[in-house]
């Protein structure tokens, strides 16, 4: 009998510390209650506050939630292309940038981003195309596309003049058991 009652003690003190029946203060513990009935942030304004801050995994998991709620327009897929570009995915960065410019042509962020995957993945004429364009809608108000545009032009004509040089072919010969060497044709 008495280890009933010692249970039926037991069990209603923890049933009260669980419902909040202890806190004097009116909160559930330590972390503060969920309001169900308030929306959350946006998911693409978490996101840019997340990529603001570096946290660039974060932003990407923010921008999916938006896509989830808004659907893809052209914001959020370049949001999307812009925190893949961070993590140093280009092809995926590519792609999404592409999906948002068929969505919208003449979104600017979207054509900034763009012409940066280009210049990351050596493709300096086809960014120099890209950054024009942007430029050109942003009637160049951005000093950050100005600068973005002069170094594809720069990198596009440097690549013109110069000369492609030989790479040394290198050979990989066993000499003995467990012997290497690197032989190349210089």
């Amino acid at each position: 009998m008495r280890s009933y009652v010692f249970g039926l003690v037991l069990l209603t003190l923890l049933a009260a510390c669980s419902a909040g029946g202890l806190n004097r203060s009116g909160d559930a513990g330590f972390a503060p209650g969920i309001d169900s009935r308030r929306e959350g942030e946006d998911g693409l304004i978490v996101g840019h506050r997340l990529m603001a801050a570096g946290e660039y995994e974060l932003a990407l998991r923010a921008y999916y939630r938006a896509a989830s709620e808004q659907g893809l327009n052209s914001d959020i897929l370049s949001a999307l292309g812009s925190a893949n570009l961070k993590l140093g995915r280009l092809g995926q960065a590519e792609q999404l940038l592409r999906r948002a410019l068929e969505a919208d042509p003449t979104f600017v962020p979207a054509l900034n981003n763009l012409g940066v995957v280009l210049m990351e993945k050596g493709q300096a004429g086809e960014a120099r195309v890209v950054f024009k364009q942007a430029y050109a809608l942003d009637s160049g108000d951005s000093d950050s596309i100005r600068e973005n545009l002069r170094l594809a032009i720069a990198q596009s004509e440097s690549a013109l003049y110069d000369t492609p040089q030989e790479k040394p072919a290198f050979n990989l010969v066993r000499r003995g058991q467990g012997r290497y060497v690197l032989l190349s044709q210089l």
